[in-house]
Formats: C-alpha cells, structure tokens, sequence
C-alpha cells in the first residue's frame, strides 16, 4: 500500500494551521486539486468576512443650543399664612348657634357664633338705670350749687356750704362717667356674644356645638375655630452658609441685588409639578444665621389667586443666583456618566465618536448648562447613545427643524426629526 493512500490529508475550510499544511506540501504528499480546493475555500471565507462587515450605526447629533441664561438656587420650603387666627369667646355663656360652613371661606365681619345674650342684656338695663340715677344727682347738685352761689353774696348762706355743694358736683359728676363705663362695658358684652370673624380666610370647622356652655376672657377663653388668609401666602425656607456667602459676595461685586432691600423674583414648583406653576418676589431675610443648621431662614410672598395652595404644604423655590450671562445649553438625556465624570459623545469630522468629559450647570427650561468641556460648533449625540462606541465610526443625521421651520438643522434644545427619540 502506497504511503499517499494511508495519509489524512486536511479538509477545506476546517482551520488547519499552515506550518501542519507546509509539511505536507514539501514532502509531495498533497495533489494539486486538493491545493486549489484550499486556496478556492480561502478566498470565500475572506470574501464572506468582508460582506459581513457591519455599516457604521446611526445616530442624531446636533448643536449645542447659545443663549443668555441665570442661574437659579433651589430650596425646599413650607407654606404658612400671612394672617391667622385663633378665633375664641370672649364672653361666657351657652352657644346658641353656629352660623358658618366648615371649611368655607369667610370675610371680616361675618357672623360665626351666637352667644346666649340675655345675661348681659340685663346687665345693660342696669347699667343705663345707674346712669340715669348718676346723671339726676348731677343735675340736683348743680343746682344746688348755683343757689349758694346766689344766696353767698347775701351772705345768706357760709362760704363752706358753697364749698360742700360744688364738692357734690364734682362727686356726681364722677359717678355720672363711671355709670357711662359701666353701660359701655356691659353694652360690649353684648356685642361680644355674636363672634364674627376678625380677618377675610378660609375657617377650619367649629369646635363648638350649640348648646355648650364656652368661657370667656376672664376664666380662660374657648377656642371656637381658626381662620387663615390666603392670597396673598407666604413660602418659609432656608438658605444653606455656602449659598449665603456666595450671593453676598455677589451682591458687594455689583453682580446681583440683594433680597434685603429687592424684591428679587422667585418660582415655586409644587410636590408633584414638574416646573414652576406660582411666581412671587422675596420679602424678608433674617438677622442671623441658626447656628444648629447653619442656614438663614428666609420667606418670599406669593400670590394665591385660585386660593389653590394651603398653609403646610411644600414646595420647591428657586431664586435668582446670578447675573446673566452667556452659555451652551445641551438636552439632558445627551449626558453620560462614567464613574465620577460627566461626559457626552462628540462626533468628529471624520465621524468617528470622541468622548468629551463636561462640567455641568443647572437646568434651564429643559435643557442643561455646560459650564466647560464643549465648544459651539460641536456636533454632540443626543439620540442612539446605546450604538455609539468611542474611536468606532457611526452615521451621524443632524436632528431636524421643527415642522413648518426652513432651517436645515436645529440646536439640541429643538424637537428632534421624526423616529428619534424625545
């Protein structure tokens, strides 16, 4: 038997290395055909490779967005009213009725309780009898008076006597004005046992049925209700040392108006809002800072015209931060995190994918400020992130005009083109 017919010889395609396919050519024991199948098995495998070759992916880029921006800090704060009250009895007695809805709104001067007014009716009929009595021993001693003035120059009557009556007057004059205090008083009283509402707000429920018997000021009042205002409202929060000082140094540097003496504008952002829905103005900064907290309480006021916010309730305040200025503004979703940098995807002019750390600024209207780390004429990914890889090339698409605009691009902070993403 030949040695050809006991030799294995590799089959195409099957990856043999080449120093194993050497040895078999130099001792002559491959034929030709089998050389041509290998090279023919060679050229496809090369030829699919080159046809399997992925295209670069797409992704849309665009512009950063140029514009005059301020910054704004952020605070949480509560809402309290600017008036409230504790509305309480201020005569004893039983309650005879309740004359308001729990929870409605109530303006100054409305009635809320009646008070049984007998009792100081009867006071006031009193009081104007001790009055008239008062006032009939006045009148006598007056005339009494005037007579000894008479009968004195006739020496008919002592200069004592005359002394004695004008002494009279006097004392029943004194006792005419005490019987005023004492009608006024009990004339009070009376109006005093229909409580009506010191302040226009809206009035919590009564916390007194008809029929109970309340206190007055004299043995400790019954709290009856509240009321609190509510248009216009105040915002309470606190403003962190850091913040402080750097608004102050601000302020001595011409940049930005102090809250003490401006009423700088701020926006408020309710729990569940996305963006400010209530616009006010600061209005008071206090006169030191809580050294436990190392903050500085502050209070801007806002108006409440739908009466839609209520005393207690949080809400997110940004104040003015600093002067205007011009920045590049990019959306939000363009930006990448990688460990403890922030970065975005630059497409060079050879579309290849650079990643570009950034220093961020605050949000403004949708869109995030970057403070360094990009140039206007960079064409940043803001849509297919996920395809991009850095130094691998991709198939940028500049994101289009909103509809109706004949530009042929639009800055990133513009309604992407149709299939890209929001």
């Amino acid at each position: 038997m030949s040695l050809i017919g006991k030799t294995e010889y590799p089959a195409p395609g099957t990856g043999v290395e080449r120093d194993s396919l050497r040895r078999y050519v130099s001792r002559g024991l491959v034929p030709i055909g089998l050389l041509a199948a290998l090279a023919l098995g060679g050229c496809e495998d090369k030829a699919q490779s080159q046809a399997a070759a992925p295209p670069a992916p797409p992704v849309t880029v665009a512009q950063p967005v140029k514009r005059t921006v301020t910054d704004w800090d952020e605070f949480t704060g509560r809402f309290e009213a600017i008036e409230e009250v504790q509305v309480r009895a201020r005569v004893g007695g039983f309650v005879n009725s309740v004359e308001f809805k729990d929870g409605a709104i109530v303006k100054a001067g409305d009635l809320l309780y009646i008070i049984d007014p007998r009792p100081f009716e009867a006071v006031v009929l009193q009081a104007e009898g001790q009055l008239a009595d008062a006032r009939a021993k006045g009148e006598l001693a007056k005339r009494d008076l005037e007579r000894g003035l008479n009968l004195v120059q006739t020496s008919a009557v002592s200069e004592q006597v005359v002394d004695q009556r004008r002494q009279a007057l006097q004392a029943a004059r004194a006792a005419e004005t005490q019987a005023e205090g004492a009608l006024k008083a009990a004339q009070l009283n009376v109006e005093f046992t229909h409580v009506l509402a010191p302040i226009t707000g809206r009035v919590s429920r009564h916390l007194v049925t008809p029929g109970n018997l309340v206190q007055g000021s004299e043995g400790g009042s019954t709290l009856l209700t509240s009321i609190v205002s509510l248009d216009p409202i105040y915002i309470y929060f606190d403003v962190d040392e850091t913040t402080y000082q750097r608004n102050s140094r601000l302020w001595f540097e011409g940049k930005r108006p102090s809250s003490r003496d401006t009423p700088n504008p701020v926006q408020v952002t309710l729990t569940g809002e996305t963006k400010p829905s209530h616009e006010g103005k600061m209005d008071f900064l206090d006169n030191r800072l809580d050294v436990s907290t190392a903050t500085l309480r502050s209070r801007a006021i806002i108006p409440n015209k739908d009466l839609s916010v209520l005393p207690g309730q949080f809400g997110r305040v940004r104040i003015v931060g600093s002067s205007p200025y011009e920045a590049l503004l990019i959306p939000d979703t363009a930006i990448a995190t990688d460990q403890s940098r922030k970065i975005v995807f630059v497409v060079k002019d050879d579309n290849t994918v650079e990643a570009r750390p950034v220093v961020l600024g605050p949000l403004d209207e949708g869109l995030r400020v970057i403070r360094e780390g990009l140039k206007a004429e960079d064409h940043v990914i803001v849509d297919g992130l996920q395809r991009a890889r850095v130094g691998a090339k991709v198939t940028p698409k500049m994101a289009q005009a909103p509809a109706g605009d004949k530009a042929p691009a639009a800055p990133a902070g513009d309604k992407p083109a149709a299939g890209a993403k929001p």
